[in-house]
Order: structure tokens, then C-alpha cells, then sequence
């Protein structure tokens, strides 16, 4: 499905392009860089449009306390040791006193902090979605923002996961389910176009 408008109301939703994150040099298909300086080019152009951006971080306590409970196949989840300064966001979207900070500690940005409030409150009623990584934290979110009755927009190329098979499920096989799919450049031209 190919982008084809941005409400007027539109907020875009960068998911975890911190420090920590953004600093992974295995991630696919799209290096951190790219992602970064392509979640850039469309933070720069919504606030030409006086449209929020919103930057969401992840963060947890050092002793695991604040960390999302359950049994999982997969490797157990032990308090660790963060380095400093690991959910500070990238310099390259940070300093912008407009912009609005959401700090989660779980998958998504809905559940557990007060971003549908902030957009509400805001008259939002759509979304378009970057971030690292795609299957994880966009995904998650894209999910709840569907479910909050949001039109989701997803920039498939400023975002990036672990691994490119992850990416690719997400985008070919869910986020087509939850919203409309482009490109960064894709959504700026519709951005210009519909928000003169």
C-alpha cells in the first residue's frame, strides 16, 4: 500500500533512536545512521509544518524492578548494567524544546506512559512511525496505535531491526494490516502537498 495522505492533525513518532540503540553497528537492512538522518529529515519537516514530533526513549532501573514480568523461551532477563548515557537521544533529534519526550520501558510507546493523552490532547489522529527496531518497538507500537483507532503511516526505510528477516516480515506481512507503508521521501512529498 502506498502513503496516500497525512491528516492534517498528524504527529510523527520516533521509537528509540538513542544512544544505546542507535549505536548497534549490526543492525539491517538499513545501517543506524541512515535511519537516523532520515528520522531527522522528517522531524526537521514536520516542525516546518508546526506538526509534533515525538521522541521516545527506553530506559529500565539497574536492578530489573521496572522490567516487564513473564516466563519466555527465550534468554532470561537479568538486571544489567547500562552504560552512561545509553537512553539519551541521538544529538541528531535532540534540542528541540517542542518536541515532546516519551519515556517507556516496554516494547511499545502506548502502554504505560502518557503518549495517546499527549496526542489526544493534541486533536492528533494520525501517526507516522520510525524508529529501531522495526519488529520490536515500531511494531509494538504500530499495533497499539491501530488499536487506539490512529490512521499509522510506517517510513519503511528509517527504520531498521537486528536482523533483515525480521524487518522484512514486518513490513511485508504486518504493517500492510496496520496502516500504509512509504518511504521517507515518499511521505515528504505527500507532507508538502497536503500541508501547505
Amino acid at each position: 500500500m502506498a502513503v496516500t495522505t497525512l491528516d492534517p492533525k498528524t504527529a510523527l513518532v520516533v521509537i528509540d533512536l538513542q544512544n544505546g540503540i542507535a549505536g548497534n553497528p549490526g543492525l539491517a537492512p538499513h545501517p543506524a545512521a541512515e535511519v537516523v538522518e532520515r528520522a531527522a529529515r522528517l522531524a526537521d519537516a514536520f516542525r516546518e509544518q508546526s506538526l509534533p514530533v515525538v521522541l521516545v526513549r527506553v530506559t529500565a532501573a539497574a536492578d530489573g524492578a521496572d522490567g516487564v514480568p513473564g516466563r519466555i523461551d527465550g534468554p532470561a532477563r537479568a538486571p544489567r548494567v547500562w552504560p552512561e548515557g545509553w537512553d539519551v537521544l541521538v544529538d541528531e533529534l535532540a534540542g528541540h524544546p517542542e518536541d515532546i519526550v516519551v519515556t517507556k520501558r516496554n516494547w511499545g510507546a502506548f502502554y504505560g506512559t502518557d503518549l495517546d493523552l499527549q496526542l489526544r490532547r493534541r486533536g492528533i489522529t494520525q501517526i507516522v512511525l520510525v524508529g529501531i527496531a522495526t519488529s520490536i518497538g515500531v511494531e509494538s507500537s504500530a499495533r497499539a496505535a491501530h488499536e487506539h483507532g490512529y490512521h499509522v503511516t510506517l517510513a519503511t526505510d528509517a527504520m531498521s531491526d537486528i536482523d533483515a528477516e525480521t524487518h522484512r516480515n514486518s513490513v511485508e506481512r504486518i504493517f500492510p494490516r496496520l496502516g500504509e507503508t512509504g518511504t521517507t521521501d515518499e511521505i515528504l512529498e505527500v507532507l508538502a502537498k497536503t500541508h501547505v
